[in-house]
């Protein structure tokens, strides 16, 4: 991996920055409350890091899904009331993502002053990545800060667009995401293990692939797999299967053994009559499985099993839940692994974002981990292997 420079390695002083940030909170059901503010949090080392530097600021970010169009209960003041209660100090709102208003509030900025653009999703260029509206954004300062690890993934004009037209740097969270992440793939402590779980195996093949023969064992869990169960010729009941993978996931358990990587697939699994939260369940082998049910979670058994295989781990990287963890009745799979990774303390746990951040952040172990990413989908594609738009437009470290 390329390393790239950090805004520790440029000039910031009396300079204007333009820091994308990813505050793409989640609210109180039917209000504009944050209920969670993790996410701006997470980018409160960047900040304070650039004021100390006598910079201004000028913040942006996404919230939700505008589809371009000024919605008015996803603009951005509960952000800038949150930011500005947890650093302390006032922060400005702009009324628009770009403008003539903006640009003379920006204009009138002293050094160590705060502003936040509205909400980028209002603009259609955001998503497309037209140019034109990432040079307006570019247009606002002197230097481009991506801190916002969660969106980096998506080739957007804040995120790979404005790197065309400003020197640009990451943050210091986007820097300690490349670094766990990166140093779980090119140079890990042995033995690996690797935890995959979620809802469809389409969506991890790939990371799967990408662990064999790197990881000493891979932990399979979730409703990705009943996949795995149906290609060693198991009935999964009303389990979600992908018939188009089955075969793939077989070749997958053919190439781990030449390639000496462990699968280790569920023994007894939580059966529910349907997917909802208070469905009738109970537990059963996996030989045991009847039609009309389908698996939530792994069972105790399982769970312990796993949790031996993770007691002697030097790293662990965790991508997706053993079940559905959002409902208590199918979280106990989640809860034991996670436990069993709270406890070793010696390895390096690093968890990969989305509903597993979410599940052990709930569970309240993440202060146990080494790492807990701050982006879903933007983890996943890194430990694929692929380019992110938004780390790859960044400057090369020397």
């Amino acid at each position: 991996m390329v390393r790239k420079q950090t805004v520790r390695d440029i000039d910031l002083d009396g300079k204007t920055v333009l820091l994308r940030a990813d505050f793409n909170v989640t609210f109180v059901p039917g209000r504009t409350e944050i209920s969670d503010d993790s996410r701006i949090r997470a980018t409160l080392p960047t900040i304070e890091y650039l004021l100390n530097q006598n910079a201004s600021i000028v913040l942006c970010s996404h919230l939700g899904r505008p589809k371009g169009k000024v919605t008015p209960q996803l603009r951005m003041h509960p952000v800038s009331a949150r930011l500005a209660e947890v650093l302390g100090r006032r922060i400005l709102q702009g009324s628009e993502p770009t403008g003539t208003d903006i640009r003379s509030t920006i204009d009138s900025m002293a050094g160590g002053e705060i502003v936040i653009l509205e909400n980028l999703r209002f603009s259609p260029g955001e998503e497309r990545n037209d140019m034109a509206f990432a040079q307006e954004l570019a247009s606002l300062a002197d230097v481009y800060v991506n801190d916002a690890f969660g969106a980096a993934h998506r080739a957007h004009a804040s995120t790979e667009g404005v790197t065309h037209f400003l020197p640009s740097v990451a943050g210091l969270l986007m820097e300690r995401e490349l670094e766990m992440l990166g140093t779980v793939l090119e140079s890990p402590r042995h033995p690996l293990v690797f935890i995959v779980g979620g809802a469809k195996v389409s969506d991890k093949l790939q990371i799967v692939e990408r662990f064999i023969g790197r990881a000493s064992t891979l932990l399979v869990g979730g409703g990705m797999a009943a996949t795995f169960l149906k290609s060693k010729g198991l009935e999964v009941g009303d389990s979600l299967v992908e018939d188009d993978f089955v075969e793939r996931a077989r070749e997958i358990l053919n190439s781990s053994e030449k390639n000496e990587t462990t699968v280790l697939l569920p023994l007894d699994v939580i059966v529910s009559s349907d997917f909802a939260a208070d469905a009738p369940s109970h537990l059963v082998n996996v030989s045991c499985i009847e039609s009309g049910w389908r698996i939530m979670d792994i069972g105790p058994r399982t769970a312990e099993l796993y949790a031996k295989a993770l007691s002697d781990a030097e790293t662990v990287v965790w991508n997706g839940t053993m079940g559905v963890s959002e409902w208590p009745r199918f979280s106990g799979g989640t809860k034991r692994l996670a436990e069993a990774l709270a406890a070793q303390q010696q390895a390096i746990t690093v968890i990969g974002g989305g509903s597993t951040a979410d599940a052990v952040a709930s569970l309240g172990f993440a202060d146990k981990m080494t790492h807990v990413s701050t982006g879903g989908g933007a983890s996943l594609e890194f430990l694929e292997g692929k380019e992110l738009p938004g780390v790859a437009g960044l400057m090369d470290a020397e």
